[in-house]
């Protein structure tokens, strides 16, 4: 490392025209130091943090304040909609562009299908969280395992028994086709349309677009083909969270099966097989060094 910091700047003072000698040298000391302190100060320190149900994750230790006060942020929105009486529930959606998806699409997407549910059971009677809204305002370019880390703690509660929640939402193709307004009829040449009027009223969606970042034949075979959970590293993460939290009420004798966390995908309940099966891992893995 410290033969490619002078290679580096042995190359920017020639280029400067800096000659050597005395004074060069101590150009080129200073220069260098510069350098290594630049590159020290830019590189991220990385840490495998697991939690209460053991799954962890490399997490950007950048980010260990702002996703504790998220998490204590988050139990005390949960807190207080428990103290009104409210069923609890938990929406998983895909957020990320990976894929020819569009975050600010998936967010708008996450919070009208957060709308629809809470209107389906009642606004009086149920609370969902939406990753998409709360996800904390420190966690501007965190990765999906910083947010990772952060929501398996909430989910999987002090106890590891997901006791703060009463259900899971899986968002499935249904519900991003209402977001739409897709009806089954030419639903490909919709989205494209869509896409075109988005491009035209949006000026940070026309610069995605401008800048490659969301493409017209990506976007439209993403939400016309895979919007889904199905498709997310984060959603198949939090299956195989509630996965685990169930599984450990099942042997639990204060919860059993009767009182396992009920989990809906695509608006339907899931099946009794389904509560069971774990799903590839997303962003769960601990930091290789």
């Amino acid at each position: 490392m410290k033969h490619s910091h002078v290679t580096q700047t042995s190359l920017i003072l020639s280029q400067s025209g800096i000659r050597p000698g005395f004074a060069g040298f101590k150009a080129l000391i200073a220069v260098t130091f510069a350098l290594a302190l630049s590159k020290e100060s830019s590189a991220a320190t990385y840490a495998t943090q697991c939690t209460a149900l053991d799954i962890c994750y490399c997490v950007n230790t950048d980010y260990r304040d702002a996703i504790n006060d998220n998490v204590a942020r988050v139990r005390q929105l949960i807190a207080n909609n428990k103290a009104q009486g409210k069923a609890i529930g938990y929406l998983s959606v895909p957020l990320s562009s990976a894929g020819g998806a569009s975050f600010a699409v998936n967010a708008e997407a996450a919070a009208k299908t957060a709308d629809s549910v809470t209107a389906r059971f009642g606004a009086r009677s149920v609370w969902l969280l939406d990753p998409g809204a709360e996800g904390g305002s420190g966690m501007n370019g965190a990765s999906g395992a910083d947010f990772m880390y952060m929501w398996t703690q909430i989910l999987e509660g002090r106890g590891g028994l997901g006791e703060d929640f009463d259900f899971f939402y899986f968002v499935g193709p249904t519900d991003f086709a209402a977001y739409f307004g897709l009806t089954g009829q030419g639903d490909l040449d919709r989205l494209e349309d869509w896409f075109d009027k988005r491009v035209a009223q949006d000026p940070d969606f026309k610069k995605s677009v401008d800048q490659g970042s969301v493409t017209k034949a990506g976007f439209r075979n993403y939400y016309g083909l895979r919007a889904s959970v199905t498709f997310s590293y984060g959603s198949h993460d939090e299956w195989n969270i509630a996965r685990l939290i169930n599984d450990r009420r099942r042997g639990a004798t204060d919860f059993g099966i009767a009182n396992q966390l009920a989990i809906v995908f695509d608006g339907r309940p899931v099946t009794p097989g389904g509560y069971e099966n774990p799903a590839a891992s997303g962003d769960v893995g601990r930091c290789i060094k």
